[in-house]
Formats: C-alpha cells, structure tokens, sequence
C-alpha cells in the first residue's frame, strides 16, 4: 500500500467513527431535541414526573387564577388536552389568556406543571413557527391572516 493510500484509509476510517459517533449521540437525544412539548404529547408520551421540560401551547380562557404574592396558576391547551400550570415570579408583559405560551419546569406527581420560566408571545399577530405547527398538528385553526412564522390562533 502507497503512502497515498494509507493516507486515504486513514481518512475515510476517521470519518466513518465520527459519523458513527454522531448517529448514536443523536438517538441518545431523540427526546431531549424536541424544543417543547403539547399538552397531548405529554400524556400520550407518559412524562415521568420531575423531568425537566418545555410545555407549549395557548393559556385557556378563564383559567388565570393569581394567587398570594406573585404566585399564579393556569391551564396551557392544544385544544385537546389541558396541564395546569402553576408559577411563582414575574410574568411577561404580553402573557394573557388565548394567547401562544411556552413554561419551563417538571412535572409533579399529581399532573400539575411547575413553571419556573415562562415566555409569552411576541405580539398579537406573532407565534413562533414550532408552536403553530404543533397547534395545527393538533387540529387547532390557525387565523386567516396568519402566514408561515406569523400566526395567530383561534380558539374553537
């Protein structure tokens, strides 16, 4: 074998293991990429409990409750399913019922989601693009004004 072809094998063998590495690091993750997860993928999927998640979708009308302080407590759907969801902090500005949310937190036991971050929204008209092709995926319609990165929901 020529300097060349060791070279070569050297190479190819090279990029062979990393590209193996790859594939196996990527289906270690397969779960863990996803940036957030419906309220229907939850229980469909059997969330454990105290795993660490984004839970995304719309805030349900007239589940808003405020409670001492800065505690407050409400519902995230996908129209099918709904988690409560409980949070104790300072909430965006944008965040109202009806409108596009994503928590991060876990799971309790009892089903409820605790938050220790939540993020509204950018404005009326904007969702991100992975939370309305969720909501779509679901069954939701989405605003006849809306186009692809800007959409708007309607609650049925």
């Amino acid at each position: 074998m020529t300097r060349k072809q060791k070279r070569g094998v050297m190479i190819g063998g090279g990029v062979a293991i990393l590209g193996l590495a790859l594939i196996l690091v990527l289906f270690a993750l397969k779960d863990s990429i996803v940036f957030f997860h419906t309220p229907s993928d939850i229980v469909e999927k059997g969330v454990p409990a105290g795993q660490r998640i984004r839970l995304g979708g719309l805030v349900e009308q007239g589940s808003v409750v405020r409670g001492q302080g800065t505690t407050i407590s409400f519902k995230v759907t996908d129209t099918l399913k709904e988690i409560p969801v409980s949070f104790t902090g300072v909430l965006p500005d944008l965040f109202k019922e009806g409108q596009g949310v994503v928590a991060e937190g876990v799971l309790d036991g009892n089903g409820e989601f605790k938050a220790d971050t939540v993020l509204a929204k950018h404005d009326e008209n904007y969702m991100p693009r992975d939370v309305a092709k969720a909501l779509e995926a679901k069954g939701v319609k989405l605003g006849a004004s809306a186009h692809p990165g800007q959409l708007k929901a309607e609650m049925p």
